[in-house]
């Protein structure tokens, strides 16, 4: 009997020794950010002690870590009331991830009375607290909008999930459209007439900035930044610009953000030459977590947006939604609390259906657009516009003799026009470095070219029109 009880003590000492070890190996995980490795550990000492203030501080936090802020809530609360320094930060993170923002602003504003007491820096839960206001102030004013669909799909190639029409223009990753290699998180937009693009590029203070670039002739100019404020702060990036060529919607993680990328849209102002002060669009399409990549499809009447609420790493969730004509917003005085912050996460698309026959609709045009057999179309060899309803792209589309042959006149005019063109650009630049001397004998040249090209392309303004008439005599 003796020994036995011996070899039991040893073996209870034994387990008391592998496990200590475990629970401190679980703590160094813990202080290195290593929250998913340290996780199973603490959940399974705090359920052998549900008591315990540290068990339930280090288990709440490696679940809020981990993307499971609704567990982490009541681990969190309990090492707050057995005073865990630390708790109320984490707590407020949770209660602002679970869209608990009154209760976030609570949680803030105790950790940061309790911080002035002990005289220890605050400036990091002033921050968090600011935030959690701002997103207390934005669930006052939750917009309602009609969500057909959403499905997951991959991070790395979640563009291809965007439907969009031709008219709508061209999406693509930065690496796509440039041909380049890397790990390069930038996007491209492209305008319908493939004229214009709009991209995000890293800034020499490694931050993403919006660029643009026109297509002039064959070439393309320099990039050059989006003015304004849009890269005034933080990343900006997901550019995607209205069929207006004004209104411009991006993604950025800067200020005004909920949490990571938020949308933001703003408009050129022409006589400033520059975008007004972005507009944060508000939620269900911000969220505390990243949401970018916002589009609308005025030819499909159709909406998209990503984000990263809820889903593993590496995935990111689509969501499709039918455009407002002018902003609406949920009553936020008359609604259970509950109800709208499930609106405002998205929790069930079916919440956000008011009119059926609406919705039936928009799905419709959703597998319309989805399922679209793509166009074959030869490769153009120019175009040029005959009415509404005709643009050329070959010369065999041509029906009248005479247009053709018009219209080869036209190509030679027009590269005569390019020639001249460039020939006086290059003496400009010469006439700009020029010395005086130099200057007096260049300008009659220079004027003299700039009267030829003012002419060919008045006569091309001519020739245009006799093509147009010659050759709408011919088509229905």
């Amino acid at each position: 009997m003796k020994k036995k009880y011996i070899l039991f003590l040893l073996f209870c000492v034994t387990l008391t020794s592998l496990s200590g070890q475990t629970l401190e190996q679980a703590r160094i995980m813990f202080t290195k950010g290593q929250y998913e490795q340290a996780k199973p550990v603490f959940k399974r000492y705090v359920k052998q002690q549900p008591g315990n203030a540290n068990y339930n501080y280090w288990y709440g936090v490696c679940c809020l870590k981990t993307g499971e802020p609704q567990e982490s809530l009541k681990y969190l609360e309990t090492a707050v009331q057995k005073r865990i320094q630390n708790a109320p930060l984490y707590l407020g993170e949770a209660y602002n991830e679970v869209y608990r923002f009154e209760d976030a602003v609570n949680s803030y504003e105790d950790y940061i009375a309790a911080q002035s007491k002990r005289k220890q820096p605050t400036e990091t839960a002033e921050k968090l607290l600011e935030k959690a206001r701002a997103n207390l102030r934005m669930l006052r004013g939750v917009e309602e909008v009609c969500v057909i669909d959403s499905f997951v799909v991959d991070k790395a190639n979640f563009l291809s999930a965007y439907k969009i029409s031709e008219e709508a223009g061209k999406l693509f990753t930065y690496n796509d459209y440039f041909k380049t290699q890397g790990d390069h998180p930038g996007t491209v937009y492209q305008t319908e007439l493939g004229n214009r693009i709009y991209y995000s590029e890293l800034g020499k203070d490694n931050t993403l900035n919006i660029l643009a670039k026109n297509k002039m002739l064959d070439e393309w100019s320099k990039g050059t930044e989006l003015p304004g404020s849009i890269n005034s702060s933080a990343n900006a990036n997901y550019p995607y610009v209205m069929a207006d060529g004004v209104t411009i919607y991006y993604g950025s993680d800067g200020e005004g953000s909920m949490g990571g990328y938020d949308i933001f849209v703003t408009r050129y102002n022409s006589a400033t030459d520059t975008y007004l002060m972005p507009e944060n669009v508000g939620m269900p399409f911000n969220s505390p977590y990243n949401d970018y990549m916002y589009v609308v499809d005025d030819y499909s009447n159709l909406g998209w947006f990503a984000s990263d609420r809820f889903q593993p790493e590496g995935k990111v969730c689509i969501y499709v939604f039918i455009p407002n004509a002018s902003k609406q917003t949920y009553n936020y005085e008359s609604m259970d609390p509950k109800q709208l912050a499930g609106l405002a996460q998205l929790h069930s698309l079916k919440d956000t259906w008011k009119n059926q026959r609406e919705v039936s609709e928009a799905r419709q045009r959703l597998s319309a657009v989805t399922y679209a057999k793509p166009k074959q179309v030869k490769e153009a060899d120019f175009e040029f516009v005959i009415n509404d309803n005709h643009t050329y792209y070959h010369l065999s589309d041509f029906v009248s003799p005479k247009a053709k042959e018009l219209f080869m006149k036209y190509q030679q005019l027009s590269n005569d026009l390019k020639q001249q063109s460039g020939k006086l650009a290059g003496l400009r630049d010469s006439y700009a470095g020029a010395n005086k001397a130099d200057k007096v004998k260049m300008a009659p040249t220079i004027l003299d070219l700039e009267k030829r090209v003012q002419q060919i392309a008045i006569e091309l303004e001519k020739q245009a029109v006799s093509i147009r008439n010659a050759e709408i005599q011919n088509i229905k």
